[in-house]
């Protein structure tokens, strides 16, 4: 049984309550140490990017069963760590990831920079390398791309179709849409992802999307996968995911 959640994005407290949700799901059914496969975008657009890090840290620390996995905002944030601009070739032009639009910028607020009066970017990140633990920048820089288990493979973004998840680009498992999401052909396993909101858990027969829109407001549902069942984690119990009639469901989007 291995338990999934989906794109956190800076809310802290959906992240405790998902974990909640979690522990008295394992506890009905006799389990010590759930295993929980995070993701990621852990950061960005929510008020605790900080917090989220730290939470997640200090579970591993003390020995809890927990698998985070990167998303294009984590890699944004480490690249911008490591002496980056900000940007990447898959972001629209003129937009960076201390802008509003990535919010960036809510996560250096959780890190106590702000802006000031006029400051150019390079300034601004600058001060937040200063301020960011080692023990954040060394926990992103270990995150891997992908987890593979019981015939389905865990990824931020998804994956390149007709590829083997051996020769996968890194930018597509963190950044790819398109060609992913309108796929409609079988993988070599069943693909658990997020990276692009949708109103709730989603079953689309080759692939499940877990990223309900905790960036955006809405709530971050766990997904359990026990045996070849999969549930919604909510507060009144499980709710058992079925393969809709057409695969195609619209996402939320961004």
């Amino acid at each position: 049984m291995i338990y999934a959640i989906g794109d956190i994005h800076g809310h802290l407290d959906k992240l405790r309550a998902g974990h909640d949700l979690i522990a008295e799901d394992a506890r009905r059914a006799g389990v010590a140490r759930p295993r929980v496969v995070h993701i990621g975008d852990l950061v960005d657009r929510g008020p605790e990017s900080r917090g989220v890090i730290q939470f997640l840290i200090d579970g591993i620390a003390r020995g809890e069963d927990w698998i985070v996995l990167c998303g294009n905002h984590d890699r944004l944030f480490l690249d911008t760590l490591d002496g980056g601009d900000g940007t990447h070739a898959r972001m629209r032009a003129g937009i960076s990831w201390p802008s509003h639009a990535l919010g960036g910028k809510s996560t250096l607020e959780s890190y106590g920079v702000r802006k000031k009066l006029l400051e150019g970017d390079a300034s601004l990140l600058k001060r937040l390398r200063r301020v960011v633990p080692e023990a954040h920048t060394d926990f992103l820089r270990t995150l891997p791309l992908w987890y593979r288990k019981d015939g389905r493979i865990f990824v931020h973004a998804g994956i390149r179709p007709g590829f083997p998840l051996e020769a996968q680009e890194p930018d597509d498992l963190m950044w790819i849409r398109d060609d992913f999401l309108w796929h409609l052909g079988d993988h070599e396993a069943l693909i658990v992802h997020g990276h692009t909101p949708v109103d709730e858990p989603t079953h689309y027969g080759n692939r499940v999307n877990v990223d309900t829109g905790a960036g955006w407001g809405h709530d971050l549902i766990p997904v359990v996968f026990d045996g070849k069942d999969v549930f919604a984690l909510r507060v009144d119990g499980r709710q058992k995911l079925k393969v809709p009639r057409s695969p195609i469901v619209k996402p939320r989007g961004a």
